[in-house]
């Protein structure tokens, strides 16, 4: 989970059975492995846009199971099944349809993701006859596309507000686990990545003291954070996070923000670095003042002691008196600057109402339901607040990923 963006494999090992079987395990590429999945789920004869959001959702689900180390993390030596009760339909050496195939080598390294999110849709699906399941209906989606409907729209109609990636980098597999153990005296974007998967858990777990701040920096904290992880799943309490808790933490991680499922809670970024070595104070403008007061604006709207603020990208007098009240709300030196410790906290506090409220339907429904002046009108169409990239962001930093937003 250290990139941002998501890669497609070169080579996929597929598993002849369901997980624990005593079955063969085979090695394809990518584009065949698509390929093959789509022949025998789909039929050739389906229209084009049919077939187009069958392959997409195909594509998704693989690249889920390969981002989030469904099985690696269990110590499975395979990357998916060809069972459908837990995966998709592949069959060794089929023949495959010539119109799929096209389709298939247009599309392989394109898939789904929600709008701020970064894993890969676990794009679920069933034929919609015999078998009944929230994601894409197979028999419904071809439906659809004789009623004229885009791949795009019967995506839409199944999966709701989605988004396409397209072009994504393509590379050989690897694990996330950083090779060596990470101790006490540890730095570095693995050491924050793990911090960040603690943090997530421990709002499960609360018996797990926090790490504060997420630094990248392993000390008496983290380590004390590790060893009751540890204590907790029965690991070998040491405070060394090794291969075998680095995979308990991506597992449990995985588990705890549901993204192997369609219902994902979704994983955003967490910007290390983000406002540099000097504080945000009065004058400052840019991209970053906007997204501060962005944030301040959100909690406003939750804890009156802190005044809304016009998000305008300048940092005048109003923005300082909304720092300084979330300062004194938090416990913060009341400096009306916004220093690494200021900063978190602000996010903290914003990352805390989006996950407990915006992600439940019943407590903050939809944009489309509120309009377009609604706050997360907004915040949906950020890609911001998603999983720590792997490495510092700073200017020049470009995404090489075209995203294609889907209408």
């Amino acid at each position: 989970m250290p990139i941002v963006i998501p890669y497609v494999p070169q080579y996929i090992t597929v598993h002849l059975g369901p997980p624990d079987s005593d079955a063969a395990n085979v090695t394809v590429s990518f584009s065949d492995y698509v390929k093959n999945v789509a022949s025998s789920e789909i039929y050739p004869t389906w229209d084009e846009s049919a077939l187009r959001a069958n392959i997409l959702a195909i594509v998704s689900f693989a690249l889920n199971r390969v981002y989030t180390e469904f099985y690696r993390s269990r110590g499975y030596r395979f990357d998916i099944t060809n069972s459908t009760a837990y995966d998709q339909f592949f069959v060794a050496g089929r023949s495959i349809f010539t119109n799929v195939s096209r389709l298939a080598d247009e599309l392989f390294n394109d898939y789904l993701r929600r709008p701020g999110f970064v894993e890969p849709l676990a794009a679920k699906f069933c034929n919609g006859t015999t078998a009944i399941c929230e994601g894409l209906s197979q028999w419904g989606s071809q439906n659809l596309a004789q009623q004229g409907y885009s791949s795009v729209q019967i995506l839409r109609s199944y999966y709701g507000d989605v988004e396409i990636v397209t072009n994504a980098p393509i590379q050989d597999i690897t694990a996330s686990y950083p090779g060596s153990p990470l101790r006490r005296g540890s730095s570095g974007p693995a050491v924050l990545q793990m911090q960040v998967m603690l943090n997530r858990i421990s709002q499960n777990y609360p018996a797990i003291p926090k790490v504060t701040p997420a630094d990248g920096i392993f000390g008496s904290q983290t380590e004390n954070a590790v060893r009751r992880f540890q204590d907790i799943f029965n690991l070998a309490a040491d405070g060394i996070v090794g291969q075998a808790t680095w995979y308990a933490l991506v597992r449990y991680y995985i588990a705890v923000t549901s993204m192997a499922e369609l219902r994902s809670q979704g994983q955003r970024f967490y910007y290390n670095e983000w406002t540099g070595p000097d504080p945000l104070e009065m004058g400052d403008r840019g991209p970053k003042i906007e997204h501060l007061q962005y944030m301040l604006q959100v909690l406003s709207a939750y804890i009156p002691e802190i005044p809304s603020v016009e998000v305008d990208g300048i940092f005048g007098p109003a923005t300082r008196a909304a720092v300084l009240a979330a300062q004194r709300r938090f416990g913060l030196p009341e400096t009306g600057s916004v220093d690494m410790p200021t900063w978190d906290e602000i996010y903290d506090q914003f990352s805390g109402i989006e996950t407990t409220s915006w992600r439940n339907p019943e407590t903050f429904p939809s944009e489309a339901a509120q309009g377009q002046s609604a706050p997360r009108a907004r915040y949906s169409k950020t890609t911001t607040m998603t999983q720590f990239p792997g490495a510092p962001m700073r200017v020049g930093n470009q995404d090489p990923v075209r995203q294609e937003a889907v209408r």
